[in-house]
């Protein structure tokens, strides 16, 4: 599901999601707080948690990559990725620019790992094979993804990947 001939490690911003196999409902569960101001909140699972620091690993550890903000749902993951790459004219094992599929791969690869410890087996499907992609146009574009990210916990009876619990 990707534009043909577009070089995803080119510079720019994108907004991501990537399905647990089946929308099993495997990285948390939302909650509603409680309080006049209660905001509806995502308590993470251990597998919520990996997928969690996986992404904080990646968003610290490379200069060329920027994941100003992200969201862990109970069966899904959105993120807005800003790759900040400079073509390298030779670039080196391990240090060639990033890409969308690079990024996504790893968190994939390792929460993978995860959850085959966690049932200990091997080779069982946790997440599904692609992830949905949209390049950000513009700063509106931009602004509207970071609010569906911000308010995707508050409206996950509505969404799209909503699968009731039980």
């Amino acid at each position: 599901m990707r534009l043909k001939e577009y070089d995803y490690s080119q510079c720019g911003s994108y907004f991501i999601t990537f399905c647990v196999e089946s929308r099993h409902n495997l990285l948390g569960k939302v909650f509603v707080g409680s309080g006049f101001h209660a905001r509806p909140y995502v308590e993470l699972s251990k597998l919520g948690i990996a997928v969690q620091k996986t992404i904080e690993y990646i968003r610290n550890s490379n200069k060329n990559v920027e994941i100003p903000s992200y969201v862990i749902m109970p069966n899904h993951v959105h993120m807005l990725i800003t790759l900040n790459t400079i073509k390298n004219k030779t670039p080196s094992v391990g240090h060639g620019s990033p890409t969308l599929q690079s990024i996504v791969g790893r968190i994939k690869s390792y929460t993978t790992k995860q959850w085959n410890e966690i049932r200990s087996t091997q080779h069982q499907t946790f997440w599904q094979d692609s992830f949905h992609n949209h390049i950000i146009r513009n700063e509106d574009d931009y602004l509207r993804h970071w609010q569906y990210i911000d308010n995707n916990p508050a409206k996950w009876a509505e969404d799209d990947y909503y699968v009731k619990e039980g």
